[in-house]
């Protein structure tokens, strides 16, 4: 508990830091937020009014702070084009958002974990210098080249899949697997190389001397101590795809996170993009803080040494 209530004080810090420094950055873009607000045929005394109403006459600091006391009661304000509430706008598209993050990461850990285990048994084989190759293959070819060539050939040619839209599960199957080929190519190296590693220490060769097949030997002593690296990254990951899925959205027509902050930019909606920014940006806190603990529940050791600390 003292861990965890250290690591959770540690959080509470970076979301604060992360909150300013993202609402500090966005208040200083050019143009006047009040004017965005109002509307280009605003008079002055409109102008100026919605300018006291937003608080943009009080220093940054103070304004942040009257803001971050509403946005933990859930009040991210309206939104400057159609006025809906933006809790609500990002509460109908953050659902999206989290499938794609989950499905993606599902495929890709479904195809990398068992083949990292089959080249890792097997190195310098033909399964694993394909694997290894197609990793590569996997790790050069970016999102927005891999997304258009799905789509014609699952969507269009074949018609398996639905191209855009967000209906049923069949349509997020062809961003998820977008999404996932590159997390799956560098899951498997990463996988592959620590299990190789691991499989070379001495309780290894101990295990092997008691008689334990090769099946047992992987699973009670080579995979569990091989995936504290993937544990990391993965959150790292998803973190990253938490507003990486940007392009994806935007390609595949989902209505999630990243579309709303792109639909945002474009109509220069400074509220709106505010709150998706805020909200990619702590929840990529929060996993991290997830991953963190799930990495100590791994390792023990790192539990004791960190409290100790």
């Amino acid at each position: 508990m003292r861990f965890v209530w250290r690591k959770f004080a540690q959080l509470i810090v970076v979301v604060l830091a992360v909150t300013f420094l993202s609402y500090l950055m966005l208040s200083l873009l050019p143009g006047d937020l009040a004017q965005v607000k109002c509307g280009i045929s605003c008079d002055q005394q409109s102008l100026e009014r919605t300018r006291e109403e937003l608080g943009l006459n009080q220093p940054i600091p103070l304004r942040y702070v009257k803001w971050l006391g509403k946005a933990v009661t859930g009040d991210l304000g309206k939104s400057g084009t159609n006025q809906q509430p933006i809790t609500e706008a990002l509460q109908q598209r953050l659902p999206t958002t989290i499938k794609l993050l989950v499905f993606s990461q599902l495929i890709a850990l479904a195809i990398a974990v068992p083949a990292a285990v089959i080249a890792a048994q097997r190195a310098g084989g033909i399964f694993d210098r394909i694997s290894t190759t197609l990793a590569f293959a996997g790790l050069s070819a970016p999102a927005y080249v891999v997304a258009p060539v799905l789509v014609y050939l699952f969507a269009v040619r074949l018609k398996w899949f639905p191209a855009t839209g967000t209906e049923g599960l069949k349509s997020f199957v062809l961003p998820s697997v977008t999404l996932a080929l590159a997390e799956m190519a560098a899951y498997l190296r990463l996988l592959r190389s620590d299990l190789i590693s691991t499989l070379q220490e001495d309780y290894i060769t101990m295990a092997k001397a008691k008689g334990l097949s090769p099946r047992e030997v992987m699973i009670k002593h080579a995979f569990r101590p091989s995936t504290f690296s993937l544990v990391t990254v993965m959150g790292l990951n998803a973190g990253r795809l938490l507003g990486g899925t940007l392009i994806i959205e935007v390609i595949f027509a989902l209505n999630g996170i990243g579309s709303y902050i792109v639909q945002g930019i474009f109509s220069r909606d400074y509220f709106a993009v505010q709150a998706g920014v805020v909200v990619v940006a702590v929840g990529y806190v929060l996993i991290n803080f997830a991953v963190d603990m799930l990495y100590a529940a791994l390792d023990p050791r790192i539990r004791h040494a960190r409290a100790i600390a």
